[in-house]
């Protein structure tokens, strides 16, 4: 764990300019409209917010970028934005449009210069590579296209190679726990966070104060959620004030 505070990050993942939630990323719920979220989610002190575009890889096109520059535009705190960024012209429209970070996956797999090239033009505390990984028969397996198409290699081999390269955060989502409400895969999140320089946000399967806690006590840098806070479930002040009345300080 490092130095920084633990974050909670919330997740608003865009399918045709809309929010929505599913499970192990697939039978996707309307959840509403980003913008009004994005506000509300600061409101009820969020940390950071992650923008996802997760159709925009896959289906080949830019994530919309005049959503992204209204998101900002109501926004004081860090903002990521991911989906659909192919080369350093699009993390610069990005951060032109607002966000302070992009997050950076199918692109980083297939491309990984774009890494080194971001982290040098724009600095590390920039870039975000999002790792989608699936616990499955054989061991961990890594997917990109929103989680559709496997890639050929070893995970913690990628893991250390996006630090190497300069990537500042791993957005560490665990497939296999996407909206089950299961908790955090904390073992995986340790492992990768003991051997990365990096800070690790978990991610997948929150559904309660106490998976937030159990995750940071095992070594997470961030927690980042979606489905339990879109639901109205909890908010994030409560879940803050449940951390810090179990001693971990936060910003509340």
């Amino acid at each position: 764990m490092s130095s920084l505070l633990p974050r909670i990050i919330l997740c608003l993942d865009v399918k045709d300019g809309r929010v929505v939630k599913g499970t192990n990323f697939v039978n996707l719920r309307d959840m509403g409209d980003p913008v009004e979220l994005a506000i509300e989610y600061e409101k009820q002190g969020a940390d950071e917010l992650v923008f996802l575009d997760i159709s925009a890889s896959n289906e080949k096109r830019p994530t919309a970028l005049k959503l992204v520059t209204d998101i900002a535009s109501h926004l004081s705190i860090p903002f990521t934005v991911g989906g659909g960024l192919k080369k350093l012209d699009d993390v610069k429209a990005f951060l032109d449009a607002g966000a302070d970070k992009v997050a950076l996956n199918t692109t980083a797999v297939l491309d990984p210069d774009i890494i080194d090239q971001t982290a040098k033009a724009y600095g590390s505390q920039c870039v975000v590579v999002a790792i989608d990984v699936n616990q499955e028969d054989e061991g961990l397996n890594y997917y990109i296209n929103g989680g559709r198409k496997r890639v050929e290699g070893d995970f913690f081999n990628w893991t250390q190679q996006v630090a190497q390269r300069g990537a500042g955060e791993i957005l560490l989502t665990a497939m296999h726990r996407d909206g089950t409400g299961l908790g955090f895969d904390t073992e995986l999140t340790r492992k990768v966070s003991e051997s990365v320089p990096v800070q690790v946000i978990a991610s997948g399967g929150a559904k309660t104060e106490q998976h937030f806690l159990t995750a940071f006590e095992g070594g997470a840098d961030a927690c980042l959620a979606a489905g339990m806070f879109h639901s109205g479930d909890y908010q994030v002040d409560q879940v803050k004030q449940f951390l810090q009345d179990q001693g971990l300080k936060v910003r509340l």
